[in-house]
């Protein structure tokens, strides 16, 4: 019998012990910072693995500011770009391949305008660019004038013939003394000297079978003179046309890490 039988009393129940009181927990906001902070190097680390030093564009840079402070380098800086391009892609077998060094040229060029460079009408010279031929205007146009004179286009049909040996790119610039001008077709220096320019290049367009890609014309007036402009003498020298047979430019280097794109 159990014990309520014997005794005729009912035990009395067992009370359940109250639960502890949960504590709140102030530190959840841990787990979802953890979260983001992880995303964050997720993200970061992944524009770090992706990311590249692009050697043009820092080598472009570069130049932009040695120009930005060179105010005589600042006129030519854009045809320079263009005729370096040029000039790579021929010296990467995108245009003509028979290149031969400038130092033979200029021997050859030498020689065959011997009479012209006795007579003070031609000058052959070397700077960075390359090999510059300059011809005066008093060997080529008449004063204020872009027509060609004869001797001119005899001097012009030589050189044609030299620049069809060689697959360089051709800048020719035309240059002013610092007499201004203001005639019914020419209002400055600026276009008369363009306009000189751009004439040798039909003239070497129409009489030989040069590539139009390899030539480009530039004006620059009265502002690079080849002596000062402080005598009739240099004033004379001055006022020409130069042909600027450019030299290749180096094959660009690629950084490490990056891929040709």
């Amino acid at each position: 019998m159990s014990t309520s039988d014997r005794t005729g009393q009912v035990p009395p129940r067992r009370q359940k012990r109250p639960r502890a009181e949960e504590h709140a927990n102030h530190e959840r906001w841990l787990v979802s910072y953890a979260d983001f902070m992880t995303l964050m190097f997720a993200f970061f680390t992944t524009l770090y693995a992706i990311s590249t030093v692009d050697a043009k564009k820092l080598s472009s840079m570069v130049e932009s500011m040695q120009v930005a402070f060179d105010p005589k380098a600042a006129a030519s800086a854009q045809v320079l770009q263009r005729v370096g391009k040029a000039a790579a892609d021929a010296s990467k077998g995108n245009g003509p391949t028979d290149q031969i060094g400038l130092g033979d040229l200029e021997k050859r060029l030498t020689a065959r305008l011997a009479k012209a460079i006795s007579e003070h009408q031609v000058e052959i010279e070397r700077d960075p660019r390359g090999l510059v031929i300059s011809i005066r205007e008093s060997g080529s146009f008449s004063a204020g004038s872009t027509d060609l004179s004869e001797p001119a286009q005899a001097l012009l049909g030589d050189l044609s013939a030299a620049l069809m040996e060689v697959g360089n790119h051709v800048l020719i610039e035309g240059h002013t003394d610092d007499v201004p001008i203001r005639t019914a077709r020419f209002a400055s220096n600026w276009e008369l000297s363009t306009a000189r320019a751009t004439r040798v290049i039909a003239y070497l367009l129409e009489h030989s079978a040069i590539q139009p890609e390899r030539l480009s014309a530039a004006g620059y007036a009265e502002f690079h003179p080849h002596v000062p402009n402080a005598s009739p003498e240099n004033r004379a020298r001055n006022r020409r046309v130069d042909i600027v047979i450019v030299k290749p430019a180096p094959p660009a280097e690629t950084a490490p890490g990056t891929e040709a794109r």
